[in-house]
């Protein structure tokens, strides 16, 4: 295993390559078998071609029963009788070990940086869930092995699936061609209902309970904005072709119970400022009974657009353009496993690794300001040494998780204004 930093200066033995697979069958490893990775391993199985699932692995062999039997059924013939099963925290390393050509990571994403490092060192093609990390230091390992990818040939894809989306593409396309004029400031939301949350056992260990409720552990899931709102946040960085240079916000936790359901924000709002002084204005929330919104906005000096519904409107308020594609909304998922999969299939080594890391990077940067209440600067965030997790050394439930409970049996929460670590 690549240790954090080290990868950045080797020079790795890679042995599948680049090449084009044609008619082959690509072989496919899933790690991580819950919902999303269930849904991802479906969506690649369902891409024009030969396609099988060779080995699979979760933390939870409940898990891993249940994705064997959901994708079974909806692809009998892509599970070949020679399939592998792997279960632990250590079972990543079994599909690493196997003869899969492409892996899907979609384990917490707390794992993504080592997981990713395994892939690459192994010769994997990656297709890695969005965010890819929880920290900077994770962000930074995932940047340094992405290097070696591209240098290697893998290709490597992030579940940012909206780029992925034509209603998505020819709304930046015309906004970036200056049909509403000068840029001037952007608003995204996630703003939805309560998260779900599974009761404690008697028989859990604290790490179990934990991974079962990772979205309310920053170290695994990096708190909502990160988790969720990186989607949001990525569309603004791909219209602006950049990221933020600094962040200020605020957030707080207005319903959830310390004692359950982790130390996460239940809302943050944050004021995003991108070089030259562009605007980008960010809410995202859990909350039942209040105002819901997951889109995208952008105000320019001839109009606005909606870029989630991509329609376009002039300065009166009348439609300028709206896209004919509006029945595809929500397929992006399996138009990124289509691309993928595709452009193997060409030869065509696609790799969005530099841009998933800096969206995810933004996401944390906005944390970063929300938890602290400070102003941020992107470099000040880049490279900070805050390190949320060693995931490097956990290798059973057994193993203690690095946020405990107190005697009172609370999770620590970060309080704007006053220094903490859980940033």
């Amino acid at each position: 295993m690549l240790a954090g930093g080290a990868i950045a200066g080797s020079k790795l033995s890679v042995a599948q390559g680049a090449h084009a697979f044609g008619s082959d069958t690509i072989k496919i490893g899933l790690i991580g078998c819950g919902g999303r990775g269930t849904g991802a391993a479906i969506q690649m199985l369902s891409a024009e071609g030969d396609t099988q699932l060779v080995a699979m692995a979760d933390a939870f062999q409940s898990n891993l029963q249940t994705a064997y039997r959901t994708i079974k059924g909806r692809h009998p013939k892509s599970i070949p009788v020679d399939h592998r099963r792997f279960v632990g925290l250590d079972g990543y390393r079994g599909v690493m070990e196997s003869d899969a050509d492409l892996v899907i990571l979609a384990t917490p994403p707390g794992f993504r940086p080592e997981q990713f490092e395994a892939a690459v060192e192994s010769g994997k093609h990656v297709f890695m869930e969005k965010p890819v990390a929880t920290d900077a230091p994770g962000v930074r390992r995932v940047l340094a092995a992405n290097k070696i990818a591209k240098e290697e040939g893998l290709a490597v894809q992030v579940g940012l699936h909206r780029r992925h989306e034509i209603r998505y593409r020819e709304c930046i396309d015309h906004l970036q061609s200056g049909m509403i004029g000068d840029l001037l400031f952007a608003r995204v939301y996630w703003n939805g209902g309560e998260s779900w949350c599974q009761a404690r056992k008697s028989e859990q260990s604290e790490l179990e309970y934990q991974l079962r409720n990772w979205h309310h552990f920053n170290w695994l899931g990096g708190d909502q904005i990160v988790e969720q709102h990186v989607h949001n946040l990525d569309v603004i960085n791909w219209l602006m072709q950049s990221h933020p240079v600094e962040a200020q916000g605020q957030g707080g936790r207005a319903e959830r119970s310390p004692t359950t359901c982790g130390h996460v924000f239940d809302q943050h709002m944050i004021e995003f400022t991108y070089a030259g002084g562009f605007k980008l204005l960010s809410q995202c929330r859990h909350r039942k009974g209040c105002w819901n919104s997951i889109s995208e906005h952008v105000h320019g000096t001839n109009g606005t657009a909606t870029i989630s519904e991509a329609t376009i409107r002039d300065g009166s308020g009348k439609k300028k353009w709206q896209s004919d594609l509006q029945e595809i909304r929500g397929k992006g998922w399996q138009q990124e496993q289509n691309a993928l999969i595709a452009s193997l299939r060409a030869g065509q080594i696609s790799n969005e690794g530099d841009y998933g890391a800096y969206s995810t990077m933004t996401a944390i940067m906005g944390r970063m300001a929300t938890y602290s209440g400070k102003r941020v600067k992107w470099d000040d965030a880049f490279y900070s040494e805050v390190r949320l997790a060693d995931t490097n050394a956990i290798h059973s439930l057994a193993d203690s998780p690095p946020v405990q409970r107190d005697e009172a049996g609370n999770y620590p929460l970060p309080v704007p204004g006053s220094k903490t670590k859980h940033v």
